[in-house]
């Protein structure tokens, strides 16, 4: 089986990223991204410090903005930084405060600094095939196969999941490369069965170790977006263990989607910041 490395690969985009950013620094540009956590969970916090530390390496400037939980203070910084020219890219961690959803708080993101895909307007504009940036996990996934070289076009690809932020954008994504997508979900009849029949298994459902060696069809390649947090550790939505002598590749984790997660929100607020010029 063929690890597919995201550190690796996030690395590889990251070079791309500093000329990008030097191209920028000529003009008189510093790309910002603004990284808004609504309260003190801990894990949101962890993902900011990734941010800022994987930022800090490329050139982009990263502000951190810690909220306290409460909704009008979270609106308050969004029309803020909404309406500030030097932060061209926004991103708002959950868990949102309660009450707000997050349909509510994406579409006070513009869509031009939506780098993390939140704002209604930019999945529709996703499902339209019109430009957009996608929610950075799913396009991460997208991401990875490619530099994988695991074909998409005529593919069967199975997206196990179908929230929001990666299993429906991850689909449109697919579609895009001419994959032939089948979404699947907690009612899902005979769920192994159907992931069984794809070519790409996307696993974004948040249940450690589902998918085992009866889901996966020699050769077939596995992206596992799933970091749930156990007794063992942190782990997967694969048993990589179990698949190991059937997948052709397959994300590790950590070491998988993440890293291309991170790297490719920082390009979106590079990308961002050349439009805004």
């Amino acid at each position: 089986m063929r690890l597919l490395d995201g550190r690796a690969m996030a690395a590889e985009i990251g070079r791309h990223v500093l000329d990008e950013v030097a191209v920028l620094a000529e003009a008189g540009v510093t790309p910002t991204l603004a990284v808004v956590l609504p309260g003190d969970d801990r894990a949101a916090l962890s993902f900011a410090r990734v941010i800022e530390q994987t930022a800090g390496r490329v050139g982009v400037a990263c502000q951190r903005h810690q909220l306290s939980g409460k909704p009008d203070e979270l609106t308050d910084t969004l029309g803020r930084l909404a309406a500030d020219p030097a932060v061209h890219g926004i991103l708002a961690q959950t868990p949102l405060p309660a009450g707000m959803t997050a349909d509510e708080v994406g579409a006070r993101i513009p869509a031009a600094k939506d780098v993390d895909g939140m704002n209604p307007t930019s999945l529709g504009r996703l499902a339209l095939g019109l430009p957009a940036f996608a929610p950075a996990t799913a396009e991460a996934v997208v991401e990875i196969l490619r530099r994988g070289d695991v074909p998409m076009a005529g593919a069967r690809a199975c997206v196990i999941g179908r929230s929001p932020v990666v299993g429906k954008p991850v689909a449109l994504l697919l579609l895009a490369e001419d994959a032939t997508v089948t979404i699947c979900h907690s009612r899902t009849r005979d769920l192994a069965t159907v992931a069984h029949e794809a070519d790409i298994v996307i696993a974004a459902v948040g249940r450690p170790r589902l998918v085992g060696a009866g889901f996966v069809r020699p050769g077939a390649a596995v992206i596992d977006v799933g970091t749930n947090v156990t007794d063992g550790g942190l782990a997967g939505d694969v048993d990589a263990d179990a698949i190991a002598d059937v997948a052709g590749a397959l994300t590790p984790v950590p070491g998988g989607v993440g890293p291309v997660t991170t790297m490719l929100l920082l390009r979106n607020t590079i990308q961002a910041a050349h439009r805004a010029r």
